[in-house]
Parts: C-alpha cells; sequence; structure tokens
C-alpha cells in the first residue's frame, strides 16, 4: 500500500476549509472498518484513509506546521497502513467503568497476543502485537494495542475467491468467536490486500 506523503496532506487552512466533509467521508468508511469481539473489544482496521484523518487531526491539534514536525507525524502513523499482505488493526479492550476496566486488564494479561482471524480452512493465524513499543507487562495488559496480521499468499487468494473469514480471541479469560465476519467488514478487508 502507498505510504502517505506530505504531498498528501492538506495544509491548516485547506484542512479547516474540508474538515468537516473529510470526517463525514472518514466516520462512513470506518462503518466497515470496526469488528466487535464480543462486548468488551473490538478491532478498528486501519488503512490509507483512516491514518490521513489521523494525521491531519494530530497536525490541526497540536498546530503543527512545519516540514519536520510533519514528516514525524508520518513517521509515527505510516506503518499503521496496511502493506498489501496483512492487516493492522488498534484492538481495544473496552470496560466502560475505570475500575472494572483496571480489574480486567489485570485478568486479561496476554490478550493482544490471543486475537486471531480465520480464513475457511486453513490455521488461524494470530496477530503481532505492539510492534512500536511494549504496552503489557506480567501485572496487567493495556487497554489498547496496535496489531497487524500477516495472511499467507494462499489464505489471500482464498480470500479474494469467496473463503469465509472468521475472527476471535482465545485467551482463557476472554473467548469469543465472530463466525462469519460480517460481509462489508470483510469486502473492505480484502481491498487492503494485493
Amino acid at each position: 500500500m502507498n505510504k502517505l506523503t506530505r504531498d498528501d496532506l492538506f495544509s491548516l487552512e485547506q484542512y479547516a476549509e474540508t474538515r468537516s466533509a473529510f470526517r463525514d467521508k472518514v466516520l462512513e468508511h470506518k462503518k466497515n472498518r470496526r469488528l466487535d469481539l464480543g462486548t468488551n473489544a473490538a478491532l478498528y482496521f486501519e488503512d490509507r484513509l483512516t491514518m490521513q484523518y489521523q494525521v491531519q487531526e494530530m497536525l490541526r491539534i497540536e498546530r503543527i506546521f512545519e516540514a519536520d514536525g510533519i514528516n514525524e507525524e508520518l513517521e509515527a502513523y505510516n506503518p499503521l497502513i496496511p502493506d498489501g499482505s496483512n492487516w493492522k488493526a488498534t484492538f481495544m479492550v473496552e470496560f466502560p467503568e475505570a475500575d472494572e476496566r483496571r480489574a480486567m486488564l489485570t485478568q486479561l494479561v496476554g490478550i493482544e497476543d490471543r486475537v486471531y482471524v480465520h480464513v475457511a480452512d486453513f490455521d488461524r493465524v494470530f496477530a503481532i502485537a505492539d510492534e512500536d513499543l511494549e504496552r503489557a507487562d506480567d501485572e496487567k495488559t493495556s487497554a489498547v494495542h496496535f496489531l497487524r496480521f500477516e495472511l499467507p499468499p494462499e489464505q489471500v487468494a482464498a480470500l479474494k475467491s469467496g473463503a469465509a473469514l472468521i475472527a476471535g480471541i482465545d485467551h482463557d479469560n476472554y473467548r469469543v468467536e465472530v463466525s462469519p465476519v460480517p460481509d462489508n467488514i470483510r469486502k473492505a478487508l480484502i481491498a487492503d490486500l494485493t
């Protein structure tokens, strides 16, 4: 997939003028990229458009307009754009009450390594978690992780030929499987693959 460059971004002034319409476009796009995994976890599959939105919002919030600052944001967010053989996702553990969330994060240590996708009759592909930095320790996990699902070519081909897609979590304290992944999400994810 093409990584973002400075040429792909709006200036702060341009973004101020187009932000509302661009935001609406991105929110509509994201409807096909969120997969709930039970009631307390979700995958937000990232792509070039979702990352452009993140970069634009960071530049706006931080009022960054100098080349070095823009390049730093691009370096931070470009790794979250799929490469054509994988999916990249933000994984969220979502408990609305802070006390419950703290307690559950201690019971869910290692959950980020137990999230998987499963194509038809192939083996599960477990996520590679937090390649940028460690977000968990032996005591608790984080509520946010960045995952990469690296798909072998035969699984990519099977998906493009109509194979079913399943996703889930296989952790001692949180087991869930979405079978099959809704078609709108499946189609959006197949578009990420080359």
